[in-house]
């Protein structure tokens, strides 16, 4: 699979709010992390980064936020460089670590007020009232965070992240360690994010959390950018269905006149699994059907199912690592 075009740096994409070009890092051991990363992030979209443990997602977030320095590369946010304009830059941008990482001592309102203020905010109680509201934090606002469970203090970094009003938020790992339905509020909580005009960036062990939220989609493997596409065309490109027939009578084999089909036979021989890809112009499967009748393989039903997003994850992985 061919590896995502060069950004020219004469010409930006329309409504672009993050540029990354050839960005690229090699620690003092000689591991380099990074290689040559180039990607655009459309102003308003949200934005899922997928990779293994180890691919470089951390270490990219961490340069675009001014944690890290590049080996050599240029990131830009709102058409501001990070290294020439850092505090404007910085200030631009959120960040929601995947850790825990607050005082356990403060309240609520002084820990998000403090944040607003490291970034040279004035004050403004209105805004920190309504970032609390929208993270239904309003009621524990006095409360000490070490009395406030695993997910409202995930709640409480959310909410530092947004106390300086970024147009950039980053989430490493937004749901790590809650639970199902404390996620998809945190999802419903990333899309109202959006609606209000943040782009939002996350990384995320969970696939299925990007199949549901991410316009975009894209792939770190080994410090490459392997991929970039839009969710609906990366689904519909690289998806494949699998039809299911459910046999009438057990087969201990899938029969000699069968085999250049690809098929499989399930450990008890009561289904039969056929793939095919979404994009031929034919399946196959008038053909398929007329084999079966053939070779006497009858079949009570059928069904059809569609390549998961992690599905595709898995195969470009083991592509990759062929």
């Amino acid at each position: 699979m061919p590896s995502p075009q060069a950004i020219s740096p004469e010409t930006p994409p329309a409504q672009e709010v993050l540029r990354i070009s050839q960005l690229a890092k090699t620690y003092a051991t000689g591991f380099s992390a990074l290689k040559g990363v180039n990607l655009s992030i459309r102003r308003g979209e949200i934005f899922a980064l997928l990779g293994p443990n180890g691919a470089g997602k951390t270490t990219l977030i961490s340069i675009v936020c001014g944690l890290v320095n590049p080996t050599a590369g240029s990131v830009s946010v709102d058409g501001h460089d990070i290294a020439r304009e850092y505090r404007l830059t910085r200030s631009l941008i959120g960040l929601v670590p995947q850790e825990l990482t607050i005082d356990s001592f403060e309240t609520v309102w002084d820990t998000v007020s403090f944040s607003r203020g490291l970034f040279g905010k004035s004050p403004d109680p209105r805004h920190i009232e309504k970032v609390l509201r929208d993270l239904s934090l309003w009621d524990k606002k006095d409360n000490r965070l070490r009395t406030l469970s695993g997910g409202m203090k995930r709640r409480v970094l959310i909410a530092k992240a947004l106390a300086h009003e970024p147009r950039v938020l980053f989430l490493d790992e937004p749901t790590a360690g809650v639970d199902v339905e404390l996620r998809r509020d945190m999802w419903e909580l990333v899309r109202g994010l959006r609606a209000s005009g943040v782009t939002v960036i996350l990384t995320t062990h969970y696939i299925e959390e990007a199949e549901e939220m991410a316009d975009r989609i894209g792939i770190i493997h080994h410090g490459e950018l392997i991929l970039v596409r839009d969710k609906v065309e990366l689904m519909r490109e690289l998806g494949r269905k699998r039809l299911s027939l459910q046999l009438q009578q057990a087969l201990p084999r899938v029969p000699d006149s069968l085999q250049d089909l690809g098929l499989e036979l399930s450990p008890d021989g009561r289904e039969l699994h056929y793939g095919y890809d979404t994009r031929d112009q034919g399946t196959g499967i008038e053909d398929l059907l007329e084999r079966l009748r053939a070779a006497g393989v009858a079949f009570r039903d059928l069904h059809t199912s569609e390549s998961s997003l992690e599905d595709i994850f898995v195969s470009l992985i083991e592509e990759r690592q062929a």
